[in-house]
Order: C-alpha cells, then structure tokens, then sequence
C-alpha cells in the first residue's frame, strides 16, 4: 500500500472509532454510522471538511506538521499513533531535522492547565500547542497562518510582541532569541523548514540580518515580563521555559505569586474567556 493509502486507511479507523460522547461533542439526532462524522472530525481539528474528504480517499496525502497535531488531538492518538501519523505525512524526524511530534501526555498536560497560559514550542520556536488561557493572554494563534506562528517571525516582521517588552528590554530578547536559533541550526542543519525560516528573516529583517551576522550561539533563558494587555492592563508575569530530554520541544507557562494583583488579572482572563476578550494576536 502507498503512503498515502496508508495514510488515508488509518484516519479513516481512527476515526471510526471515536465517537461524539467521546470527544465531547453533541450526539445529535438521526441516523448515523458508526464513529465520528467527518464534518465533526473537521471541526475538532479546525480544519476544513473537504480536506478531511480528501485525506481519506488518498487525494491530500502531505498534511502539515500543524495540521498532524490538530488531527491528533482530534483523534485522541497514542504517542505510538502519532509518530505514525508524521512520518506517513513525511514529517519524520532524524536525519539533521526538528522534531514536531508532541507527545500525547505533554498535549494532555497543556490542555488541562487551565488556569495559567502554557505553550509548546519545537526548536526552533514554531509555536505547536497552546491552551486557552495562552490564546486569552497573547492573542489567538488560529488568526495567524500556520508557516506565521513563529516567535522570531512574529518579533521581527510584525513587532507582535511589542505588548510584551518595553523598548530597552526589546532589543535584547531579539538578540538572545536570534543566538537560540542559530544554535538550533547548528543542531539541526538540514532542517528545511529552519532553512526557510532563515531565509524569510533574512530577506524581512534588517536587524535580523544584522544579529544573525554575529554568530552568537546562546539558550534563550527564562524571565520576568510586563505584557499590557489590552483588557486586564498590564501584568508582570513569570516566565518558565523548560525543555524535553525527548524531543527538544521547550514548554513555556506564565504565573504570578499566589494572591497577587497580577494572579488576580489572571483569573480574571480565565473567567472572561477569550470569546468576550476580543484579543488581537
């Protein structure tokens, strides 16, 4: 069987093996066939129903990293099915390139942290998962294109985070995220979406260009930051990065001292919910 007749017969049993009820969906009325209707898949992944149509019948047989994570989480997959899932898709790691597959637990872990925003990111800062209250407090990454949900592409393109860092502390997390990146490429030097990404910098970013040209190599280290934001106001945040032993995948949350002003703007964020908030990214 073909990749991607492979790839088509697996959505298809993973699919149908879930149901409504299981995934927390409305059961709905009328007849139905066993499992997931396709329409429902497709909005669990927000992705649209064709492209479901089409995985299934072999005609769309190279999803992205993103849209693999999303069906993912969608289907409730094992880390055993999942890692399937990327490599049927060609995104198998090894070989010089990132790692993208985010195990089930750590997904399971994020999504159930409700109540302080959390993150995860690969190597080379595309974001992969994110919760709720990571949407609420930054903005809705589903507004951006996927190839756009990059923290240095965000930083150096669009100033995306110009809500986060005051302009003295602006010019050195673009330092200390361009010496992270190239300390990635020298970890991964075959990566062709780093590559890409590179190149893109390069081509929009004057003072990329210029940082990039002094091949300083360091991690990018937690830290304390002021995000304004514009509901709450502004908030002076912890920020935690931890990395995976597996994976390389760095996981970052945002928390206040318990009882403080800031923690309290926080539960405010997750009681009015990104819906109400109106948060642009």
């Amino acid at each position: 069987m073909s990749g991607s007749g492979e790839l088509a017969t697996v959505l298809r049993a993973w699919r149908e093996r879930l149901t409504p009820q299981t995934v927390g969906l409305p059961a709905g009325t009328g007849p139905r066939t066993s499992g997931l209707r396709r329409e429902e898949l497709a909005v669990l992944a927000e992705v649209s129903a064709d492209y479901i149509v089409r995985l299934e019948q072999g005609r769309a047989s190279a999803p992205s990293a993103q849209v693999c994570a999303a069906l993912a989480r969608a289907l409730q997959l094992s880390d055993s099915e999942q890692d399937h899932l990327f490599r049927l898709a060609g995104h198998a790691t090894g070989g010089g390139r990132i790692n993208r597959f985010v195990p089930a637990s750590l997904r399971r872990l994020v999504e159930r942290s409700g109540d302080r925003p959390m993150a995860v990111f690969d190597a080379m800062w595309d974001l992969l998962l994110w919760n709720r209250m990571w949407a609420a407090l930054m903005g809705d990454p589903t507004e951006l294109r996927p190839e756009d949900r990059n923290v240095l592409w965000l930083h150096f393109s669009r100033s995306a985070d110009c809500n986060m860092h005051e302009p003295e502390t602006q010019d050195a997390f673009g330092v200390s995220m361009t010496a992270d990146l190239r300390r990635s490429l020298g970890r991964y030097p075959d990566d062709p979406r780093l590559l890409r990404l590179v190149e893109r910098l390069d081509e929009r970013s004057e003072r990329f260009r210029r940082l990039w040209q002094r091949h300083e190599i360091a991690e990018h280290d937690a830290a304390t930051k002021r995000i304004d934001h514009p509901t709450v106001g502004p908030l002076e945040l912890d920020c935690d990065i931890l990395s995976t032993d597996r994976g390389d995948l760095r996981i970052v949350m945002y928390s206040a001292a318990p009882g403080s002003e800031d923690d309290g703007k926080l539960a405010l964020l997750a009681a009015i919910g990104i819906q109400e908030m109106g948060v642009a990214p």
